[in-house]
């Protein structure tokens, strides 16, 4: 089977919507996290990374504009996403500690990094979207090993 033009801009446009929702929601969680954490070099790292996901946004969005697609403008927190940010929102507030923030954040780069990794693996996923995505993926692997090594670091002072 044969995919058109029209079909790969459509499968990469909503591809790429689809990963600006997730790393949205990414970049507000760790705003949040900057506003509830007591460390101030974790809460300037927290607003740091919030700032590079919102670069890795606007990337993204620009990609989506130049394949005359719409990128979407709001997170994905709907349905099961919503009721996880919900409920870890909610954990996070119980337990302050700042660890709690760092154990949570690296969690979600792993879920990241795997959306990225399932489309580039994916058999019938276009060309042009894994080299799209392969062309992000040193950014994302940035942040989670970013957020890994600080989980690292805190664990083996305790």
């Amino acid at each position: 089977m044969t995919t058109n033009n029209a079909e790969l801009r459509q499968e990469k446009v909503e591809t790429l919507n689809e990963l600006i929702q997730a790393t949205r929601d990414s970049a507000e969680f760790y705003a949040d996290a900057a506003k509830a954490v007591k460390n101030p070099q974790l809460r300037s790292l927290f607003d740091d990374m919030a700032e590079s996901k919102q670069g890795l946004v606007g990337s993204m969005a620009r990609e989506v504009r130049a394949e005359a697609g719409e990128p979407v403008t709001d997170g994905s927190l709907r349905g099961s996403l919503h009721q996880f940010y919900s409920t870890l929102r909610a954990e996070m507030a119980k337990d302050h500690g700042d660890y709690a923030y760092v154990r949570e954040l690296e969690k979600s780069e792993d879920r990241l990094m795997a959306a990225f990794h399932d489309v580039i693996k994916r058999d019938d996923a276009p060309k042009a979207v894994k080299e799209s995505l392969l062309s992000y993926l040193p950014k994302v692997q940035q942040h989670h090993d970013t957020m890994r090594e600080r989980k690292w670091a805190m664990e083996a002072r305790h």
